[in-house]
């Protein structure tokens, strides 16, 4: 059965939406090895050129450049979504937000989640026998049955939601700085709702709150801490695993401790990474002591880096969509695209020793009917299966993607860019924030611009409408935008609750100012009793 949970997980990948590609794995001999353990870590705004092994500038991330060393690096490697909450529906679903019905974030008092009739990856898996785990950021709704309790995870530990949504006792860096959680008799509300200091930022473990405000500058200790036991108690209960880590690396604030306790003094925003990174090492070297050999370990982004962050936003590389940096006065990186797709490529990493430039992305659909994609989770890495003395593959190069818009100019979830080999057309672009806080002007093209990636990494000159390969490009990108337009028309497709009420945010003292509580951990996959604002009558799976 090993095959069958294989392509499970790597049939197809597609960070930014799009035609994914198939992996057919084959194994020598009669013996089928037993079902292999998932551990998926999902960084959170890092940039494609912050990692070492993608930007030689970058000289902070020692062990995520050993494991492309040793592993597969994907360097071209795309984002579902410019933004946290689509691209973690499409990773958990395998589907586009025009599908899944997730196109923008949820907020703190949001009442819905990702649709309850959609289907998880840990769902798939817990039915196939898997234990299932999510440490970390999860942003796919907290109130009631959208908890991941109840989304396919025997256990969670981490934060609902982006750690700039709601105030800590130790805010950290970012612009503009966050506020501290208010101690007075009334709360108080940052005016620019850069960070929420109505509420302070929980941090769970199952369904009860165990410490609220989050001490941030431990969490990344926690987070290892935690990913650890659960590899360990899951390797120990004799069946296969999933674990999903969802970091609160790279995204702002960035804790303060992470610069006073760097030996070499380094910006913020370096010193972040050189955490992260050592994060990232243990939650491996806790993999390879207990199940080494039979697991296969993917890290990954969420989506490009936050340039309106300035100095604490991380690095694109060399895809900088220069185009438009002329027309405008101010930097152009959050300019171009819909979204921060400028910012597509994100780095992706699975245990190996290969280089593969095959385009993939991070959410999954198979064919241009996308059957895989509309019916069944298939996020992965498109990596070539060693298993075994002999090694097979088929792949089928994935030949397009959409770029659904998260945010900019145009619709939530609209595909308004279209990657076709080689190709990139635009329809929309503009109309994102950028660094020093001024807006690009947003523009539609009709017909779109289109960039040739081969010679123009940068995007910095568009083919000219009238020649030869722009007529000759032009048509094959109306055919399958139209194609995927249709097909989503005629697709099960769900809608989000993006409602709001304050009494979904959840506070473990709603008489307390900010919400303030401080209560022991809980071990390992217990059956937890409710906390904060769930139902009293919930209880997650145990085993």
């Amino acid at each position: 059965m090993a095959w069958l949970f294989l392509k499970v997980l790597l049939v197809g990948v597609s960070f930014l939406g799009c035609l994914y590609p198939l992996v057919d794995f084959c194994f020598s001999g009669e013996t089928r090895a037993p079902k292999p353990n998932f551990v998926i870590i999902l960084a959170d705004d890092m940039g494609w050129g912050d990692l070492g092994a993608n930007w030689a500038e970058t000289k902070d991330t020692a062990n995520l450049d050993q494991m492309a060393a040793e592993g597969m690096r994907f360097v071209d490697f795309h984002a579902a979504a410019s933004t946290c909450s689509p691209s973690r529906a499409a990773l958990l679903t395998g589907r586009l937000g025009l599908r899944n019905g997730v196109t923008h974030n949820f907020a703190v008092t949001s009442v819905g989640g990702l649709p309850l009739n959609e289907t998880t990856l840990a769902e798939v898996l817990k039915q196939a026998g898997y234990v299932t785990g999510m440490i970390g950021k999860w942003h796919l709704g907290h109130h009631s049955s959208y908890h991941p309790n109840f989304r396919g995870f025997d256990y969670y530990f981490g934060i609902p939601y982006s750690h700039d949504m709601g105030c800590t006792d130790s805010p950290g860096y970012n612009l503009p700085p966050c506020p501290a959680c208010p101690r007075g008799e009334g709360p108080s509300r940052s005016p620019d709702r850069d960070c929420y200091t109505d509420v302070a930022l929980p941090l769970y473990e199952n369904l009860r709150i165990v410490e609220q405000p989050v001490n941030l500058s431990g969490l990344a200790h926690r987070y290892a801490e935690k990913a650890t036991q659960f590899i360990q108690r899951a390797s120990a209960s004799g069946r296969p695993f999933l674990l999903y880590v969802g970091l609160a690396h790279m995204h702002v604030p960035l804790t303060r401790t992470q610069l006073s306790a760097d030996p070499q003094g380094r910006a913020p925003y370096a010193a972040g990474l050189r955490e992260m990174d050592g994060l990232v090492g243990q939650i491996k070297d806790g993999a390879d002591r207990t199940a080494k050999g039979n697991t296969f370990l993917w890290f990954t982004g969420d989506n490009g880096p936050w340039a309106q962050k300035c100095e604490l936003a991380g690095s694109v590389g060399p895809f900088t969509g220069s185009w438009q940096v002329p027309r405008v006065q101010e930097h152009g990186n959050l300019l171009l695209v819909p979204g921060e797709l400028v910012q597509e490529k994100v780095p992706g990493l699975d245990v190996g020793g290969d280089t593969s430039d095959t385009r993939n992305s991070s959410r999954g659909q198979s064919s241009q009917a996308d059957h895989l994609g509309r019916r069944a989770p298939s996020p992965g890495v498109g990596v070539l299966a060693r298993q075994g003395p002999r090694q097979c593959h088929q792949r089928r190069l994935v030949k397009v993607l959409f770029h659904p818009n998260s945010g900019a100019a145009g619709e939530y979830g609209a595909l308004q860019t279209v990657r076709l080999e080689r190709y990139k057309a635009f329809y929309v672009t503009g109309g994102a924030r950028a660094c020093d806080g001024s807006v690009g002007p947003a523009r539609s093209h009709e017909p779109p611009l289109i960039f040739n990636l081969e010679d123009d990494v940068t995007e910095a000159v568009p083919l000219d409408t009238g020649s030869a390969e722009y007529q000759r490009v032009l048509p094959q990108v109306r055919e399958v935008l139209a194609d995927v337009l249709h097909d989503i028309a005629g697709d099960n497709v769900s809608r989000a609750d993006y409602t709001q009420d304050p009494a979904a945010a959840p506070c473990c003292d709603p008489h307390q100012t900010a919400c303030r509580c401080q209560t022991a951990s809980q071990p390992v996959f217990p059956g937890a009793g409710a906390a904060g604002n769930e139902t009293a009558s919930a209880h997650p799976p145990s085993f």
